[in-house]
């Protein structure tokens, strides 16, 4: 496995890699988690992946979770399937920065993307070193931020659009959640981000007098 980074902030990308053989094999996963924690993000091309080995090689990070309103592969419980086109609704919730599954009491800690079919023009996709902007903040404001929490809310993220009996039954199932708006990643210490996103964060309160 060859490692070539992309930016100087974020992302590398694997090359003489199959993802299928890191199902199974302990040395290639544990060489592929190391790369991520150190680049944040990794990019593989030409992936020849079926959705059984797609969910085989997320589960070795941790248990996949279905999701409450996009849904689950029917043969393949936690592969969530996204599809868009320009006839769909408008409702492109996933536009715009943030982390995913905020509302949750414990967030998940990544997720495997795989592209299937993209358009020839947009269709990006953006990642951001929460880390490393963090790092980059005014210590006046690293102190001002320490002791603060933020809610996210599913209700105002995906149950923004629905039916207001349809958003308070969400909401119902699942409460806002609290985070702080910087924790530390506990396989990388000393490395504080900021997880207060604009989408699904509702409110923010001190922990301090």
């Amino acid at each position: 496995m060859h490692i070539e980074p992309l930016t100087c902030a974020i992302g590398a990308e694997l090359v003489n890699v199959n993802l299928a053989d890191a199902v199974h094999d302990d040395g290639l996963f544990a060489e592929i988690r190391a790369a991520l924690l150190r680049h944040k993000v990794l990019f593989l091309r030409d992936q020849d992946i079926t959705r059984a080995g797609h969910v085989g090689f997320a589960r070795r990070f941790g248990e996949l979770e279905d999701h409450p309103v996009a849904g689950s592969d029917p043969d393949h419980p936690g592969l969530v399937r996204i599809y868009k086109s320009p006839d769909a609704p408008n409702d492109r919730y996933e536009n715009g920065w943030h982390c995913d599954a905020t509302w949750r009491e414990s967030p998940p800690m990544g997720c495997v993307l795989r592209c299937v079919e993209c358009p020839p023009v947009g269709g990006d996709t953006m990642w951001a070193n929460m880390a490393l902007a963090y790092d980059k903040l005014p210590e006046q404001v690293k102190i001002q931020i320490a002791g603060l929490r933020a809610r996210h809310s599913i209700e105002a993220t995906f149950g923004a659009a629905m039916p207001i009996e349809k958003r308070l039954a969400l909401k119902a199932q699942y409460p806002d959640a609290e985070h702080p708006v910087v924790r530390t990643h506990p396989k990388c210490a000393g490395a504080g981000s900021r997880t207060a996103s604009p989408s699904g964060t509702t409110a923010r309160r001190s922990t301090t007098p």
